[in-house]
């Protein structure tokens, strides 16, 4: 293909992506009221589904939060709608937006990096997805209950905007989706020889400390459950990361044996 056939296959990849994400952001925006109360503001309920767990498994109860609602501007509501339909787009056909780019790459593989890339959309898909999962079911949660509860000043009422609030769940819902893709990062990383499974287990001890700094910004509450709670995820996607690059590493060995044998 000449680089103009190249152009013209991707514009047709993305414009097959902007009708998914269009799409779905259209049926969040059919059912935005549902979806406000009940995956939003329900998180402002000590009966959310996390709380109820760490209440009864663990011993962590919470209490409704005090927080009020309200919109600033004129087309505040309006904008927060369409934030929230179009990043719910994004990431409710975030499989089918993986498969395009995916199936822009491929041809461009020789056939044993397709061979070595076998099911790369599933597990990328996988990854993200459950990092969302992760965010908010975990993170965004202890999020809006610490910063609901907070109080510098018994005078001071926590009135959050719409803006705020749906933003704050959103990207941390979405980055959280990003940070589970660690594995697959690790594998291409280890794919192209910019890291071995030697260097990550070097570092491990480092890699402690920039977790835990990690959980204890993306978990604002003191207390260390919460804390623990995100911090062993994500230092088991870590350690998921080694056993990734040391498989990849393995296999480039074999490779290289057989083919000087």
């Amino acid at each position: 293909m000449s680089f103009l056939q190249h152009l013209d296959e991707l514009r047709w990849r993305l414009v097959r992506i902007s009708i998914a994400v269009i799409l779905f952001a259209t049926i969040i925006w059919i059912f935005q009221e549902w979806i406000m109360n009940h995956i939003f503001l329900s998180m402002r309920d000590k009966n959310f589904v996390s709380f109820r767990v760490l209440c009864k498994f663990l011993g962590v109860c919470v209490e409704d939060t005090t927080v009020k609602m309200q919109s600033m501007t004129v087309s505040g509501q309006f904008n927060y709608a369409m934030m929230m339909s179009i990043m719910g787009g994004l990431i409710v056909s975030s499989p089918f937006i993986f498969y395009q780019l995916w199936a822009f790459v491929k041809p461009g593989l020789k056939k044993n990096e397709i061979s070595a890339t076998k099911g790369m959309v599933f597990y990328i898909s996988l990854c993200f997805l459950t990092g969302v999962l992760f965010g908010y079911f975990v993170v965004a949660p202890l999020t809006v209950q610490f910063f609901g509860s907070f109080q510098i000043s018994q005078e001071i009422e926590n009135n959050f905007t719409v803006g705020s609030y749906v933003g704050t769940v959103i990207s941390t819902v979405f980055y959280s989706g990003l940070l589970f893709l660690l594995p697959i990062i690790s594998y291409i990383l280890t794919k192209i020889g910019l890291i071995t499974p030697v260097y990550l287990r070097k570092i491990r001890k480092y890699a402690v400390v920039v977790i835990l700094l990690a959980a204890a910004v993306i978990t604002p509450s003191p207390d260390w459950m919460s804390q623990l709670i995100v911090f062993l995820p994500l230092f088991a996607l870590y350690e998921l990361s080694i056993l990734v690059a040391a498989r990849v590493t393995k296999q480039r060995v074999k490779e290289d044996e057989e083919e000087w044998s």
